[in-house]
């Protein structure tokens, strides 16, 4: 089973709305911020998953469970989800770290792209050894 990563995230005056909450658009950059750390932590990055490949997210999916509010310090846990021929999920699942509710939760789909023939190509194997899909 593949290993669970867990980033933080604050919540700014950016990510609030006029209903004064998270705006619904946010978990997606959220999302992506846990992406990038996690990425990072093996040595990738969204560019860069090796082999001159990097990832685009081609679907992506959020469940609102609760409100979340300015200063809100949110603990986003991402863990590899399945491999189905080229393409590949991740899972986020994020708390509230004051009261332990977890408030969103969804995944991004995402295929390897060769950004310099533009084209979708097969996971590198590195990759997909490293994040234990």
């Amino acid at each position: 089973m593949a290993k669970e990563f867990t980033a933080r995230y604050t919540v700014t005056i950016g990510d609030i709305n006029y209903g004064r909450h998270l705006g619904n658009e946010r978990p997606l950059l959220i999302f992506q911020q846990a992406r990038i750390v996690y990425l990072e932590s093996l040595g990738f990055s969204e560019g860069d998953i090796g082999q001159g490949r990097g990832l685009v997210v081609v679907e992506a999916g959020c469940r609102y469970v609760k409100e979340v509010f300015l200063h809100d310090r949110l603990a986003v846990t991402l863990r590899p989800g399945e491999v189905s021929g080229k393409k590949f999920t991740f899972i986020y699942k994020v708390i509230r770290e004051s009261d332990q509710a977890e408030v969103f939760n969804g995944f991004t789909a995402h295929l390897a792209l060769d950004r310099q023939i533009r084209r979708v190509v097969e996971l590198p194997e590195e990759f997909l050894q490293r994040c234990r899909f």
